[in-house]
């Protein structure tokens, strides 16, 4: 049997420690690996309901319009999850609505991250 590929992204954010604390507010995330130096950088491995993905500190995101990295969380209720992030401090980019068979929204987190969360609602 062939081992299975799993694909984690690694998003790098200025200010680490409190990344860690805004997706564990924000999505209910547990950290399942914590590493920190003596100048207080962070690598952390979280995990959203066994969905997994990594953050480091490194440096800020001046150009948030610019992000190489999004996010796509399927959950089964979005219009929740969505409020709840907003509520944690991320900012919405558009609202959540249904287009090209996804109920789904966008919205950047305070470390310039791109987050989609959504659901797929036909084929």
């Amino acid at each position: 049997m062939a081992a299975s590929t799993l694909i984690e992204p690694w998003l790098s954010v200025s200010g680490g420690a409190k990344a860690v604390e805004f997706y564990k507010t924000a999505f209910d995330a547990t950290e399942v690996f914590h590493l920190e130096d003596p100048d207080g950088n962070v690598v952390s491995r979280l995990s959203i309901n066994g969905a997994t993905f990594w953050l480091s500190d490194g440096p800020a995101n001046e150009h948030k319009e610019n992000i190489p990295v999004r996010m796509i969380v399927t959950v089964e209720d979005p219009d929740t999850v969505f409020a709840h992030v907003i509520k944690a401090g991320a900012d919405e980019v558009f609202p959540v609505s249904e287009e090209h068979g996804w109920r789904v929204g966008r919205l950047v987190d305070p470390f310039g991250h791109h987050w989609e969360i959504g659901k797929q609602v036909s084929e």
